[in-house]
């Protein structure tokens, strides 16, 4: 049973200015986000999906305060944005500095936010809670797997102890074989740590798996929400069909086969 709105996003829009190709005639702009709408609750687990370029990613950035919408507003009802909402991003290379021991990345943020606490338990309950080897602290990011650097890079979201996580595509720089793994460590922590989810993924199949809700974007706006079995079951919108359709299946897998 979700809880009352954690965030609330009204007629969000956020538009960039595209290179200028020709002097004569101003930049184009591209809209990314166009007038979106919802309510993010506490304690539910929302799939935001689309392809490539549909806005989801930026919608993310815009709920993380990294982008300021253009119009409409984003409200969030916690104590602190800074704190309580943190982020796992694609691709854990690029979001790992590699000069850094695997325990100064995790706890950054506790010495950022100068929260309190007994850092070296922290730090040792974090490893553990991601299926992390406690010499795994004083490891650098290079010396691990693509998998094992995710469960990095989720140890230092958790190590604030935010409410909300928002992960952009958290698995789909990984091996087949290693999403799996990853994506059951996010509905163990999920509960864990009584977390509220936002799971951003052109994977239909993967919030299938993760997710109470669904909103489907095409083109930088909202065409269908709906909790995701309804979705599953009777999709209203064109594009959901079309993405629907998409998702492999063993049915599907069995007729390419013969």
């Amino acid at each position: 049973m979700s809880g009352p709105a954690l965030f609330q996003v009204n007629g969000v829009s956020r538009r960039f200015r595209l290179p200028r190709t020709s002097f004569r005639h101003a930049p184009a702009t591209l809209t990314a986000v166009d007038r979106v709408t919802f309510e993010l609750h506490e304690g539910e687990s929302l799939g935001v999906v689309g392809e490539s370029g549909s806005g989801k990613t930026t919608l993310m950035r815009l709920l993380l305060g990294l982008e300021r919408p253009d119009e409409g507003t984003v409200e969030y009802r916690g104590a602190s944005l800074r704190r309580e909402v943190q982020a796992v991003f694609q691709d854990p290379v690029s979001a790992l500095d590699p000069r850094m021991r695997v325990a100064d990345i995790i706890l950054e943020p506790v010495r950022v936010l100068h929260l309190p606490g007994d850092r070296e338990k922290t730090l040792r309950e974090l490893l553990e809670a991601v299926g992390l080897p406690q010499g795994s602290a004083r490891r650098y990011p290079h010396e691990f797997s693509g998998g094992q650097r995710q469960r990095v890079a989720i140890a230092r979201a958790l190590a604030p102890r935010p409410r909300v996580l928002l992960a952009d595509e958290p698995v789909s720089a990984l091996d087949v074989s290693v999403r799996a793994q990853i994506l059951n460590l996010l509905q163990d922590l999920r509960e864990g740590y009584q977390l509220t989810l936002v799971l951003v993924s052109h994977d239909l199949s993967v919030v299938r798996q993760m997710c109470d809700r669904v909103l489907v974007m095409y083109r930088g706006q909202v065409v269908e929400a709906a909790e995701t079995r309804a979705l599953f079951r009777a999709p209203r919108h064109h594009y959901t069909r079309t993405l629907l359709d998409s998702v492999p299946t063993l049915r599907k897998r069995r007729a390419a086969s013969t």
